[in-house]
This record gives C-alpha cells, sequence and structure tokens, in this order.
C-alpha cells in the first residue's frame, strides 16, 4: 500500500524561500496597525533576529535614498509612514475638505489623559475647569483613550491612552511625551490647585460643555 501524502499550497509552501526584504516590504503594505518583529517572524518563517536586522537595514536604505517613505519602529512594531518633508503634499491629499480633525478643546482633554494617566473623568474637568464628558466620549469612539480599571477610593472609572494613541503621535511609548515643565513653568501651582477640589459632574446628565468643546472632533 503507497504511503498517502498530502500536499500544501505552493504559496504556504514557499514563504521560507521568498526573498526576505522584498517579502517584508510586501507584509508591511497592507498591515492596518504597527506589525511586530515576533509577528513578522512568524508569517514569513524566519528566526526573529534576522527579521529585525532586515527591518532595521531596510528603514536605513529608505534614508539614504531619499525616499518619499520612511519605516518606522512606533508602539511597539514596524509600519510605512510618509516622511516628514513631504507632508503638505499628503495632507492636501487627504485632508482637503475634511472637518474629522480634533478640536482644540479635544487636544487639550486629550493632553490631560495623557500626562496624567491613569486619571478619571471628573480628574480632567478638573485641570480643564470644564465639564470634558462629551469630549472623553468622542475620545473614547476614536479609539484615542480607553477604561482602564476603576479608582479605589471612589469607583470612579479611570481613563488612559492607547496604542493607537502612541502610533499616530509617532511615539514608541509615553516616555517620549515631551516634558510640561518648560511649557508650564506654574505647572506645579496649578497641580496643588486641583488636588484641593474636584468638581462633580454627572456623567448622565446632558453634555454641557465649554464653547471650545460644542464643535465636536
Amino acid at each position: 500500500m503507497s504511503e498517502e501524502t498530502t500536499e500544501l499550497p505552493a504559496g504556504l509552501r514557499a514563504v521560507a524561500d521568498l526573498d526576505l526584504k522584498p517579502a517584508l516590504e510586501a507584509v508591511l503594505m497592507v498591515v492596518d496597525e504597527p506589525a511586530t518583529e515576533e509577528h513578522l517572524a512568524k508569517i514569513l518563517e524566519r528566526p526573529r533576529r534576522q527579521i529585525g536586522d532586515a527591518l532595521r537595514a531596510l528603514a536605513d536604505d529608505y534614508t539614504v535614498q531619499g525616499r518619499g517613505f520612511e519605516l518606522r519602529f512606533v508602539a511597539g512594531g514596524w509600519r510605512f509612514y510618509s516622511r516628514a518633508e513631504y507632508a503638505p503634499a499628503v495632507e492636501r491629499l487627504v485632508l482637503e475638505g475634511q472637518t474629522a480633525r480634533l478640536t482644540q478643546a479635544a487636544l487639550e482633554t486629550l493632553a490631560v489623559v495623557a500626562y496624567r494617566q491613569p486619571v478619571s473623568r471628573s480628574r480632567v474637568s478638573a485641570v480643564r475647569g470644564v465639564n470634558c464628558d462629551g469630549v472623553m466620549r468622542t475620545l473614547l469612539q476614536r479609539g484615542l483613550v480607553e477604561e482602564a480599571g476603576a479608582e479605589p477610593e471612589t469607583g470612579a472609572i479611570l481613563y488612559r491612552t492607547t496604542n493607537y494613541f502612541l502610533e499616530r503621535m509617532g511615539l514608541r511609548g509615553l516616555d517620549e511625551l515631551p516634558e510640561l515643565a518648560p511649557f508650564l513653568p506654574e505647572a506645579e501651582a496649578i497641580e496643588a490647585e486641583t488636588q484641593e477640589g474636584v468638581p462633580s459632574f454627572d456623567p448622565d446628565a446632558p453634555d454641557s460643555e465649554d464653547a471650545d468643546d460644542k464643535t465636536e472632533l
């Protein structure tokens, strides 16, 4: 009796034989979030160290060649980005006629979460001096912030920024956020004031946002 063999599709059989750099480029062209070296190593059936070396070599190649895009390590993974000096061309294509950009109020609220996380809605509102519930809900919907447990003393829900926030900001981690001290010389005084008392807001009440907050993202 002859032994029966099961053949795999040719594409799957040949993955390990593909040229590594072009294979990485092909995969990174279609990812919708930064790809980790571990994941790429599994997909392309190569050691992680070989994947990492190839990615860094590709990034250097694009810089030397002056390409309009770059390969960057952001939020724990690798992804293609348009190069900063060509931003005006990209912005004209993507942003012209669109109104979905963050408002000043949303940017301020996001900054408070980023620098004070994990933080409750009431604490964010105390720092800004206005009810930020509406803007916080919008930031949650956009995937820029997420829930991070509850505050032990009060049971209030805490919030933090997401990996998507790091990706959009082009940061490897929160430790790359710029220091606030040079921009807010009275930061310690402001902190002391906000610690004295936190205004209470009803999260189920209709939005009562300040003038800046009335225009959503």
